[in-house]
């Protein structure tokens, strides 16, 4: 990693003063795998850039229970609100030097949510069948991709949970996985970014009990290779910013 480039932080380095937004996370699984960083680079827009940790770029799977959905205006309705989700997602640095989040798919049980996110976060979500599971430490996630695309994409995943982490016993590499205050997105020839802010993540050892997965793959990444390292959170509530542009995309653009 450039020495210029930012570290992962645990603490949110700025609120967000104006949320348009306000999510709860719950039941988190943070499932990762290291690739080279040229494999990346190339799947991302211009202006993006792998962030690297000890010289490896790397993609999460992170299946979660999105809940209390709603704008500072009023609570949307409970049948909208609440929902399981599963992103696929890589760490990146922008053109502005700061670290973020660039997601690969997004994948939600509630079709309003995704049609919305859609169409004002340009955010690739998916329509899918989902479940979330639990039985004392053990957590299962399913999921079915339902819209768009004509191949049905699937993951079936089992955590079982372990101990806290406590904040002493928290690496580098652990925040770098996790701690992350910014996603990126584009509309249309604009990339743009939103800002989150939450309490420092709450983890715990996770093992990997099941994992059948191709929604790495069916966003265009080659198949991971060995196992993923494994965190697991209870989860945090958050504050999300509206969407800022930044610069146009395309080939004209010069990396930040």
């Amino acid at each position: 990693m450039p020495s210029s480039w930012p570290k992962a932080s645990p603490t949110a380095p700025r609120p967000v003063r104006r949320p348009v937004m306000y999510q709860t996370w719950r039941w988190l699984g943070f499932l990762h795998w290291s690739y080279e960083p040229e494999v990346l680079a190339g799947l991302l827009p211009a202006g993006l850039r792998p962030h690297t940790f000890d010289g490896r770029a790397w993609v999460g799977l992170t299946p979660f229970l999105m809940q209390d959905l709603r704008t500072p205006v009023a609570p949307a309705p409970p049948w909208f609100a609440s929902f399981p989700e599963t992103n696929v997602r890589t760490y990146v640095v922008g053109p502005d030097g700061r670290d973020g989040l660039w997601f690969f798919s997004l994948d939600a049980a509630r079709l309003e949510p995704v049609l919305v996110a859609r169409s004002t976060y340009a955010l690739p979500y998916m329509w899918s069948a989902m479940t979330v599971q639990r039985d004392g430490p053990v957590i299962r996630y399913r999921s079915r991709r339902r819209w768009p695309g004509p191949t049905p994409a699937t993951s079936a995943v089992t955590l079982e949970v372990g101990d806290p982490l406590e904040p002493e016993e928290l690496g580098e590499l652990d925040h770098h996985l996790t701690a992350r205050w910014q996603l990126y997105t584009t509309l249309g020839p604009v990339l743009a970014r939103s800002c989150v802010e939450h309490e420092p993540w709450p983890l715990r050892r996770a093992v990997v009990r099941e994992l059948e997965t191709d929604l790495v793959t069916a966003a265009g990444l080659p198949e991971p290779a060995g196992e993923p390292l494994a965190h697991w959170s209870p989860g945090v509530r958050t504050r999300i910013s509206g969407l800022r542009p930044l610069r146009r995309t395309g080939p004209a653009a010069v990396s930040g």
